[in-house]
């Protein structure tokens, strides 16, 4: 469990929701709740399945776990 005040126990976890308000929420005019569900759903699988990042040597998660298994 992270400690109160210390941003730096769950790192990762602000960094994608930085990402995900940045690309996802500030970029669209979500009307309801489930408008935003729906969008966040997608743009979960995008950034899973397709989103390359530069520290997984330029590939999305999926693309580097599967190298990693078969390597």
């Amino acid at each position: 469990m992270s400690r109160k005040g210390n941003c730096l126990d769950n790192a990762m976890t602000e960094n994608f929701f930085g990402i995900m308000k940045s690309e996802l929420l500030y970029t669209k005019n979500l009307e309801s709740p489930e408008a935003f569900i729906k969008a966040l759903d997608k743009y979960i699988e995008y950034y899973i399945n397709k989103r390359i990042k530069t520290w997984l040597n330029r590939k999305s998660p999926v693309q580097y776990q599967t190298l990693s298994i078969k390597g």
